[in-house]
């Protein structure tokens, strides 16, 4: 503002600022708006941070049931479809991984050890207490490699590429159309057209980034029995070999004071993070005696007979996963919590 005074010579003017009353009117109104664009902008962070954990959470339950439910899917199978199966493993009858005879899936109810697994405690990668465990063994995971010809006396497979990505250590599953074995490889090559070999023996002491390996107790891998009387045939050509799988998955503390979905293998014996934020893990069971399906999902308490001799077996297995945002970005400055479930058939259980 300003106030002048004319003469008829001079023009005197001076210039006036604002009053105390308007400048504080005028900071009032400029922190109304920036009061505004502040709540604007945090409104939008907080949602854009919700969306992004919601997103997470989603990804984690997604890889989570994918990963198990590939494995849930082909338990006790082969890439061939053969019925029966053999074991030359040494410690085929012990073993957690190897005992294909004692059942190709277990369930263990929350607070249930899996004993010679995984441990129940506080530990990092030890089994919270609260959440149940399966164990899954399969033949059918992997693509297999065609087998080319078998020597059963040398326990030599010629394969039909030099590309079959088997070294010595591996344990493999050697099938055709009659039967198929659990083996371990006791020398490989790239040769020719590519071979492995089922050798007995192959026993190795663990190192620093192995366990140790048990061999092999008959070179002879034809059903039944083939290490209290070895039996040996020729595996047919058009048969498979392909990697042999066999996991437990559990949730279990990880090394961030949260917890996460783990699975424990042969190869390293040691539980392997593979989800995070997974704090809890249901599992039920759908039986069937082979004619009828059961009234109702079970949990694995109520299963006493794991074994292939039951008279009830499992067909399909529901799993329900809890999850959690590493993040306090749900209502009340809490973290998201999602629980979702995923119901998975057995390919090689019928149902009726």
């Amino acid at each position: 503002m300003s106030a002048c005074r004319r003469t008829p010579r001079v023009k005197n003017c001076r210039q006036a600022g604002f009053s105390l009353i308007e400048l504080m009117v005028a900071l009032l109104l400029g922190l109304v708006v920036i009061g505004g664009v502040v709540n604007i902008f945090l409104t939008n962070q907080q949602s854009s941070r919700s969306n992004e954990d919601l997103g997470r959470l989603q990804e984690s339950a997604r890889l989570s049931f994918e990963l198990m439910a590939r494995e849930v899917r082909q338990v006790g199978g082969n890439t061939c479809g053969a019925q029966v199966t053999a074991n030359v493993l040494n410690n085929g009858g012990t073993a957690w991984w190897a005992n294909w005879d004692a059942s190709t899936l277990q369930g263990f109810g929350a607070g249930v050890a899996a004993t010679g697994i995984v441990n129940i405690g506080a530990g990092v990668g030890d089994r919270t207490n609260n959440s149940d465990a399966l164990r899954v063994l399969s033949g059918g995971m992997f693509n297999g490699v065609p087998i080319t010809s078998h020597d059963p006396a040398t326990g030599v497979v010629t394969l039909s590429t030099t590309d079959h990505g088997f070294v010595a250590g591996n344990y493999v599953v050697i099938c055709d159309g009659e039967s198929a074995a659990i083996a371990q490889v006791t020398a490989a090559s790239n040769a020719g057209l590519g071979t492995i070999t089922h050798g007995v023996g192959g026993a190795a002491a663990a190192t620093s980034t192995t366990p140790a390996r048990p061999g092999n107790c008959a070179i002879g891998i034809n059903f039944p029995a083939p290490c209290a009387t070895p039996n040996a045939r020729a595996f047919a050509a058009g048969g498979y070999v392909t990697r042999y799988s066999a996991n437990t998955w559990f949730v279990g503390n990880n090394a961030r004071g949260g917890t996460s979905l783990f699975r424990i293998g042969p190869d390293d014996l040691v539980p392997v993070e593979v989800v995070d934020g997974v704090t809890d893990m249901t599992i039920d069971y759908l039986t069937s005696n082979g004619t009828t399906l059961a009234n109702d999902w079970v949990d694995a308490t109520a299963i006493t007979d794991w074994t292939p001799a039951a008279t009830n077996q499992v067909v399909a297995v529901r799993l329900q996963l809890d999850l959690q945002s590493q993040n306090n970005t749900g209502t009340d400055q809490a973290p998201l919590r999602r629980q979702l479930i995923h119901v998975v058939n057995l390919r090689n259980r019928a149902t009726p």
